[in-house]
């Protein structure tokens, strides 16, 4: 799934190439399960209008239009994004295709459809009706205080909540906690002011360092969790325990399920 490190990567790509150019026709593939709005109302609001700039928020990207409207796009669980012109290069799973009238098309990719496009008045607004709280990337300690105060639910669980610090997904909760030296299940609320204020310095650390890296996680730092977690996906490795050693102290890396998501830690850095 794209997280916030894709999400701001792709953010990027479509500053450097969409921008500015006036945008002729659109196409949806399966407008009914792609768009949050009906296709003719989609089309009437781009065609002839043009991107002007983009935000994120969290895993959700906002591209601002010359007459307004606002954008709204959910990659889901596999999404990406193209830029192209001749019609051989178009990508296999482009669902969504802006034409712009230079020739060139900003496509949005999604194997397996999950993605969701639509159309909002503002940022502002949308994040007041998906109750979405303050960008991961940018989140300071005291709005991260505010989310996690007087809350009994595991840190880890609680990260996950995108009311609390949106963007951050399941692999990035767990290296945040490993970086912190947290363990996983320790109540939010027993964290005290210095520990949250070094949870929020390492949740930015993190995404940083993934945006910087392009969301390559082979390129990652040798001392982040992400190189044990890869073994998840390797069933024949898994089993070797020399592949999970903690990148620290050596001590063995744990796998366990909190709020029903797997979590990796180490028990002996994370008490």
């Amino acid at each position: 799934m794209p997280e916030l490190p894709e999400v701001e990567t792709f953010r990027r790509f479509i500053e450097e190439t969409s921008l500015g150019q006036a945008i002729s026709e659109v196409e949806v593939q399966d407008p009914k399960r792609q768009l949050l709005l009906d296709l003719d109302e989609f089309r009437r609001a781009l065609i002839g209008n043009m991107f002007t700039g983009s935000q994120r928020l969290g895993k959700q990207l906002f591209l601002f239009t010359e007459k307004g409207q606002v954008v709204t796009i959910h990659f889901g669980m596999t999404g990406d994004v193209a830029y192209f012109k001749d019609e051989a290069d178009t990508p296999r799973f482009a669902r969504t295709m802006f034409h712009f009238q230079n020739g060139f098309k900003l496509a949005i990719l999604d194997s397996r459809k999950f993605g969701r496009i639509g159309i909002t008045e503002s940022v502002e607004v949308f994040r007041k009706q998906k109750k979405l709280g303050p960008d991961a990337l940018t989140i300071t300690s005291q709005e991260l205080a505010i989310g996690l105060t007087r809350k009994k639910a595991p840190i880890k669980a609680l990260l996950l909540d995108q009311r609390i610090a949106p963007g951050i997904g399941n692999w990035i909760a767990d290296e945040v906690l490993f970086q912190a030296g947290l363990h996983p299940e320790r109540p939010a609320g027993s964290l005290v002011g210095k520990e949250v204020e070094l949870l929020a310095e390492k949740i930015r650390d993190v995404l940083k360092t993934a945006i910087e890296a392009e969301a390559v996680y082979r390129n990652f730092p040798a001392h982040y969790l992400i190189h044990a977690r890869e073994w998840d996906t390797a069933p024949a490795a898994a089993s070797a325990d020399a592949h999970l050693h903690c990148p620290h102290c050596a001590s063995n890396i744990q796998k366990d399920y909190v709020g029903g998501r797997a979590t990796y830690f180490c028990s002996s850095c994370q008490v």
